[in-house]
């Protein structure tokens, strides 16, 4: 179980990282046409106008998805900022309660985010609902790995929780030993 769960939230890294990668090539695409778009004005005396249809659109919606599906794999690598200030002089068994108290507290709004999330892809498919680019990109489609982060980012948290009961730390939630 502990094995799948990390190749969850290493899979979750590696998408957002793809989300990244693909802004990158997006945008890069976008400045070679503008410079090809100002070679070509120099030599015909107008530019001809090319673009890349909705890259600014579908760069936000990348980076959306980018953010979300980074979050599971930063939590559980320790990454998050954390507020050890009150946690670091109480004892250690209350700063085991209280760190397991933030992640099952967080575990809970993440998987009420991604509960809400899902009923918003829902609507979005049911009323057809559509971007308003040039591209009209269906909604539930760049939806969906927010919902998915965040659905995975709820599993992150409720697995730190069960590991701080278990085992007295966990290197994403033990807050009280400042994410070692």
């Amino acid at each position: 179980m502990r094995r799948s769960l990390d190749l969850l939230y290493a899979a979750s890294g590696i998408s957002a990282a793809g989300f990244l990668m693909a802004i990158f090539v997006i945008v890069l695409l976008q400045v070679g046409a503008n410079i090809l778009d100002y070679c070509i004005s120099l030599f015909l005396g107008n530019p001809i106008g090319l673009v890349v249809p909705s890259y600014a659109e579908i760069a936000g919606f990348f980076l959306a998805a980018s953010s979300f599906l980074a979050l599971p794999y930063a939590f559980r690598h320790g990454s998050h900022i954390r507020v050890t200030l009150v946690l670091m002089h109480l004892p250690r068994k209350t700063q085991v309660f209280m760190s397991v108290a933030v992640c099952l507290v967080g575990g809970v709004v993440s998987a009420f985010l991604s509960w809400y999330v899902w009923e918003l892809i829902r609507d979005s498919y049911e009323f057809g609902d559509l971007s308003s680019g040039l591209i009209a990109v269906p909604l539930w489609i760049p939806q969906t790995p927010i919902a998915v982060g965040a659905a995975i980012l709820a599993i992150a948290m409720v697995d730190s929780a069960v590991r701080l009961v278990l085992d007295g730390h966990d290197t994403a939630c033990d807050l009280g030993a400042g994410g070692e």
